[in-house]
C-alpha cells in the first residue's frame, strides 16, 4: 500500500540531500509540489503520460503562482527585517505556516485528481520527472538526481 501524497512529500522531503535539492529546484522556477506528485506517482508505477501530466500542470500551476508563490515571496521579502524585530518574524512564521498549508492544499488536489490512475506494474519514475520538468530543461540536473535517488531508495 503506498502512502497518500503528503505522506510520501514528508517522508521523502526528510531525506538527506532532498530538501536542499528541493529548494535548489525551487530557486530555479519549479513547482516542488509538482515534483513531488511525479515521483509520488512514478514510485507507484502509474504510467506517465502526455495528457495526465498536462491535467496535473493545468491544476498545479495557478494555485501554486496565486497562491503559493505569494506567499513565499512574503515570507521572503521579511526574511531579514524579521531576524531584528519580533513581532514581525511572528507574522513570517505565521506567513511560513500558511505557505505550507498551501502547499499542503495543492498537494491534496494533486493526489484526488491522480489517485484513481492505474499502476501498470514498474516503477516510471524518471518519465514523470522528465515530462514535469520538461519546461523548465535549465534546472540543476544534480538536485533532480538527489531527488531520483531519494525517491528510488524508498
Amino acid at each position: 500500500m503506498h502512502a497518500d501524497l503528503w505522506t510520501f512529500s514528508l517522508n521523502t522531503y526528510a531525506k538527506p540531500g532532498v530538501e536542499e535539492a528541493c529548494l535548489a529546484l525551487q530557486a530555479q522556477g519549479a513547482n516542488v509540489c509538482l515534483l513531488l506528485c511525479a515521483a509520488w506517482l512514478g514510485q507507484r508505477g502509474v504510467g506517465c503520460e502526455a495528457e495526465r501530466a498536462r491535467q496535473l500542470q493545468a491544476l498545479a500551476e495557478p494555485w501554486h503562482e496565486q497562491v503559493v508563490q505569494p506567499l513565499r515571496q512574503l515570507r521572503t521579502q521579511w526574511r531579514t527585517a524579521a531576524s531584528e524585530d519580533v513581532e514581525l518574524k511572528v507574522l513570517r512564521d505565521q506567513v511560513k505556516a500558511l505557505e505550507l498549508a498551501a502547499e499542503q492544499q495543492l498537494l491534496q488536489r494533486l493526489e484526488a485528481l491522480a489517485r484513481d490512475w492505474p499502476a501498470v506494474g514498474a516503477e516510471d519514475l524518471d518519465a514523470w520527472l522528465e515530462t514535469v520538468t520538461r519546461q523548465a530543461a535549465r534546472l540543476n540536473s544534480d538536485a533532480l538526481r538527489q531527488l531520483r535517488v531519494a525517491v528510488s531508495l524508498a
